[in-house]
């Protein structure tokens, strides 16, 4: 289970959030939307451990947070959490098993070279194994992040804006993908962005 409660957080006196409460099972998915400026991002950092609220927890499979130095909290979110951020993170000069099996690494997580073919091929990569990032199209490149997040199995993905910058079949493409890997690796999903087409694919979701 995901929790969300009482989470606030400001830059400065100008710049406050507040956000909503809410809560996820085992496979559930969420869609927050909202405009710019509603701090989206900001969100998504804290859900991910990336940000700590000034005030508010999160919650993710009975462990709260706070209640982790940054160092637990670092390897907490390694083994259980996976981002697909809004410009794609790739080691531009390895191609994409080694990229995946880098990331591996750095989350202590087995590398399992069958384990990333596999997956390369759930996505629709498979004929891009040995490609590099500079080397794939959008579409493609998106594809490559979400293989990304999910290679170490987490039991949270987060998603920041994954279609902003793709056509309206693209768009369909990657959140059903997105939706459809996620009840495979039985994770929860959440999607944060300002794209209303993304509204027909979520029974649950929350305006910021």
């Amino acid at each position: 289970m995901l929790a969300a409660k009482s989470i606030k957080y400001s830059y400065n006196s100008n710049n406050k959030f507040e956000f909503p409460d809410f809560c996820l099972e085992s496979t559930e998915d969420l869609l927050i939307i909202g405009d710019s400026g509603v701090g989206k991002t900001t969100f998504l950092n804290i859900l991910g451990g990336l940000l700590s609220p000034q005030s508010g927890s999160i919650t993710l499979n009975g462990t709260n947070y706070s209640d982790l130095s940054n160092k637990d909290l670092d390897k907490f979110r390694g083994k259980n959490i996976g981002i697909i951020f809004q410009s794609p993170y790739f080691v531009n000069n390895l191609n994409l098993m080694d990229n995946l099996l880098f990331s591996l690494f750095l989350s202590q997580n087995q590398q399992d070279k069958n384990v990333v073919i596999e997956l390369l091929n759930q996505v629709g990569l498979n004929d891009k194994i040995y490609s590099k990032p500079n080397d794939l199209s959008q579409g493609e490149k998106q594809r490559a992040s979400i293989a990304l997040a999910l290679v170490k199995k987490p039991n949270l993905i987060l998603a920041d804006e994954p279609t902003s910058s793709l056509d309206d079949n693209n768009c369909d493409l990657v959140v059903s993908l997105l939706k459809e890997q996620s009840q495979l690796n039985k994770c929860k999903l959440i999607i944060i962005t300002h794209d209303a087409r993304l509204k027909k694919h979520f029974k649950n979701s929350i305006k910021l």
